[in-house]
């Protein structure tokens, strides 16, 4: 296995446990303490992945993602945030940046494993709708997956990776409700039974973006107790 995954958590502790279960699994590990050094690893290493801790000293984790997602050599790298903070305005910063999970701390090693074995395997530089054959034009709606954008008429939205996914599962499924257990299923690939607010959070930016280009329209609908349509 090649993937290599940048650590980065002030607590020493904390950062030696996640290092040791990743390698046990099979992953190369780079560490780093603080978000200063962060950087400057994910721009040198080029990782897999980042597992990033929310609450360090001098530069924070959002400014670390934020940095990363702004950076041409280091934007597309996924990255797992972890926080002691599990507040909805916390998790709509990071997934505003595009941070692609949460993790909320204490957690179990093997719920971590399980995300990043996920994560890893879910994102690529191009979407798997890329190389499919999968509808990517209807009405006025044109889906570009290299990217990761949706134009509708002359207008076009930047989405970030997440937000494309949910995107193209709701646009394959136009005019059908699909479940919020589906979309942690074939976007995540887990579906924890605390985890539909994350759902929310991606649907409630996405929607902010769509509806800026949507000429008035609103395309996605929210089927309250159930999940998500694309009505086109």
């Amino acid at each position: 296995m090649d993937n290599k995954i940048l650590v980065v958590d002030d607590d020493a502790s904390i950062n030696e446990l996640i290092k040791i279960n990743l390698e046990l699994a099979g992953y190369k590990v780079v560490q780093a303490y603080d978000g200063i050094k962060a950087f400057a690893l994910a721009k040198q290493e080029l990782p897999s992945l980042v597992v990033l801790d929310v609450m360090m000293p001098e530069v924070d984790g959002f400014t670390v993602a934020k940095r990363i997602r702004e950076n041409p050599q280091t934007k597309n790298i996924p990255i797992i945030m972890l926080t002691a903070l599990s507040q909805l305005d916390d998790k709509a910063n990071g997934f505003n940046i595009g941070v692609d999970d949460y993790l909320v701390k204490p957690f179990e090693v093997e719920e971590l494993l399980m995300r990043v074995r996920a994560l890893l395997k879910r994102t690529h530089q191009i979407p798997e709708s890329a190389s499919t054959r999968e509808l990517q034009t209807l009405g006025e709606i044109t889906l570009l997956p290299e990217q990761y954008s949706v134009r509708i008429g002359e207008k076009q939205a930047k989405l970030t990776p997440i937000e494309f996914e949910i995107f193209n599962l709701l646009f394959q499924n136009h005019g059908n409700m699909v479940s919020s257990a589906k979309l942690l299923k074939d976007i995540w690939g887990y579906s924890p039974d605390d985890d539909i607010e994350t759902i929310r959070v991606h649907i409630r930016h996405l929607r902010s973006k769509i509806d800026k280009i949507a000429n008035g329209k609103k395309y996605i609908e929210t089927i309250y107790g159930g999940g998500y349509k694309l009505n086109i």
